[in-house]
């Protein structure tokens, strides 16, 4: 392989500790690119029904993309996957920063798990070559004392860490990816798969640049990006994903006391205008990246916040600070170091803190369950305290590390009512009573309720902007539900399940035609934007072939019943999400993928799409329903 990828996917075995390669032929990376793709291929190849998800039977998938490693911006992201085992469905996360464009500069397109070590282990991967490594020492460590102690024992401050943090080590459910410190892969539980196979880390170290088709071509667009990022994401570089939290307050859509509310009176306390103007000190980035979006913020006591953990995005504020009725900035800040430095997902320690905190408020835990610990909706000591007890699985932190949807199944007395999740999987911080399509999207997602891969209607209110190089022409309320929303939304989830597989980040304001460049630049193919859209609605049809087989049909493609209840108060009071026009506009969503009206891919659009293959992966039900 000469343009784009190296031809070589590495295979451990952590069970005997042998390695070894395979070497795809071009139509593979053509078809799946990497990332998303490339994990659902192979989860659904090798991982098959009744597999425990924290069993050595598992898979777990380092994947960066057809894009990885090339010097322009967005390009440093890269994909983790697994059977989920907060979910037990298809689970896959990005992680931004420097490590995958390191391990696909070390000479591999990825690298696949599979068995578990007798011990801690990690993976040194350089220039191509590959080592187990004995990690014993690192066992216990934050992802700090790991990372320092990693380049120490390289004698190299230049490699690049990804890692499973203790939460991992202790197979909390929400534990994340840690790449690089600052960048986490943090939804479905994939910390807990490498700590269940006894991997704390991969580190990477490659100093050969990925080779391209059209070097003039990449420079050029590079170049555009380097000259035109500002005039659509300076607020990012500015205040950071945060930028916008005060106006979602405003507008309703601001997730306060775990969905309770949609507008927080400490808005502003905890906004990135505010942590830019009180405790951030450096802003950082990603490879190759002019927009510099990443915070770093350091504070003095009663915290004392480490900046080498950076500093919180909007999904963190929201989640551990007005989801919990947190509006002490500084608390929020040390919620996110911890959080960093043990290997949690944000989103899901905040929603399931809030959800302990309702159940608390309402009676059905007390402090005697708790520990002692007056978890009730403000107190920023006991959202602190709980992220500690997750982390290591401590008192009642060992229940909340099972996520709110498991913990409430134990604590019983209608706790389930206060779970805010789908398929198993906490909610982010948007609101599908302001965001109706997103509400769709979250019962569709094949990782549970994820803001990544979705739609965001407010940004089709007023103009549908680069919409319009889908044939989309005309805004849309975004509480709107109709066939045109639908159409819009589906538009949305093939194009960021395509970015999830080139892999790119969304946040830089790439132009469609940009993205079909980007790949025909560095590959040398003939290549279309068309093309690029059929590649992610590939990896979504195998996503749904795999979750078909795992038991999750139309049944499990739902909403919280939280979402169909109306605010009671604020700027959105009265407003819901309407259940009938929600199952129409799921229905027609299937039909437009597509699929059955149960959501099962026919095998007319399987073979449409080039892999008819995974007909033989559906369950005996589906292949019938499917007419298969």
């Amino acid at each position: 392989m000469s343009n784009g990828y190296w031809g070589k996917i590495m295979r451990v075995n952590l069970t005997d500790g042998t390695i070894g390669t395979e070497t795809p032929p071009e139509q593979f990376y053509r078809a799946y690119y990497g990332g998303r793709g490339l994990i659902a291929y192979y989860l659904l190849k090798e991982v098959p029904p009744g597999t425990d998800p924290l069993g050595p039977d598992n898979r777990f998938i380092v994947a960066p993309g057809v894009v990885t490693g090339v010097p322009y911006a967005g390009a440093g992201r890269n994909s983790y996957g697994a059977l989920s085992p907060l979910t037990d469905a298809y689970g896959e996360g990005e992680g931004g920063g420097f490590f995958g464009a390191e391990l696909k500069r070390a000479g591999v397109d990825a690298v696949v798990f599979e068995g578990a070590s007798a011990k801690p282990v990690y993976l040194y991967v350089h220039d191509g070559e590959a080592e187990l490594r004995d990690a014993s020492h690192l066992w216990g460590k934050t992802t700090g004392e790991v990372e320092e102690l990693v380049q120490e024992e390289l004698g190299d401050k230049r490699v690049r860490v990804a890692q499973c943090g203790i939460a991992g080590e202790n197979m909390s459910r929400l534990a994340a990816v840690c790449n690089d410190l600052t960048h986490y892969a943090g939804r479905a539980g994939l910390g807990a798969v490498m700590g269940a196979k006894k991997l704390k880390a991969i580190v990477a170290r490659g100093t050969t640049a990925v080779p391209v088709a059209d070097a003039d071509k990449v420079r050029e667009l590079a170049r555009w990006m380097v000259e035109h990022w500002n005039e659509s994401s300076q607020g990012l570089h500015d205040h950071g994903t945060a930028s916008g939290l005060v106006g979602l307050s405003t507008s309703g859509g601001l997730p306060t006391r775990n969905f309770q509310q949609g507008h927080f009176e400490g808005a502003e306390k905890i906004s990135g205008q505010t942590m830019t103007e009180k405790i951030l000190i450096d802003r950082d980035t990603c490879f190759a990246c002019p927009i510099r979006c990443k915070r770093v913020v350091k504070t003095g006591p009663p915290h004392n916040v480490d900046p080498k953990y950076g500093g919180p995005e909007y999904e963190t504020l929201g989640s551990l600070g007005s989801l919990c009725g947190v509006d002490d900035l500084e608390a929020v800040a040390k919620a996110n170091e911890l959080c960093n430095a043990y290997g949690l997902d944000t989103i899901g320690v905040g929603v399931t803190i809030a959800f302990a905190m309702e159940c608390f408020e309402n009676g059905l835990i007390t402090k005697e369950d708790t520990g002692g610990v007056e978890l009730r909706f403000g107190n920023a000591a006991a959202m602190l305290e709980m992220v500690e007890k997750i982390a290591r699985r401590e008192g009642f932190g060992d229940l909340l590390a099972e996520g709110s949807y498991r913990a409430a199944q134990k604590i019983g007395k209608g706790a389930e009512q206060y779970s805010v999740s789908v398929k198993k999987q906490e909610v982010p911080m948007h609101e599908p009573r302001l965001k109706h399509g997103l509400g769709v999207g979250y019962s569709l997602s094949p990782t549970g309720a994820d803001h990544c891969h979705n739609i965001h209607d407010t940004g089709y209110t007023k103009s549908v902007g680069s919409a319009a190089g889908w044939g989309v022409l005309e805004p849309m309320p975004a509480d709107y539900l109709g066939a045109e929303k639908v159409r819009l939304l589906m538009y949305n989830t093939i194009m960021k399940s395509a970015n999830n597989c080139m892999v790119i980040c969304q946040f830089v304001p790439w132009r469609l035609e940009h993205l079909a460049g980007l790949v025909e630049g560095i590959t040398g193919w003939n290549h279309t934007h068309f093309e690029l859209m059929k590649v992610g609605e590939r990896a979504i049809n195998l996503t749904r072939v795999f979750n078909l087989r795992q038991g999750f049909g139309a049944a499990e493609d739902t909403l919280t019943e939280r979402f169909f209840e109306p605010f009671k108060d604020g700027p959105l009071a009265g407003a819901r999400v309407d259940r009938d026009a929600w199952q129409k506009a799921k229905v027609t969503y299937y039909r437009m993928m597509g699929w059955t009206d149960d959501g099962v891919p026919t095998p007319e659009k399987l073979h449409e799409l080039g892999i008819g293959w995974a007909i033989d992966y559906l369950p005996a039900d589906a292949r019938r329903e499917a007419g298969a």
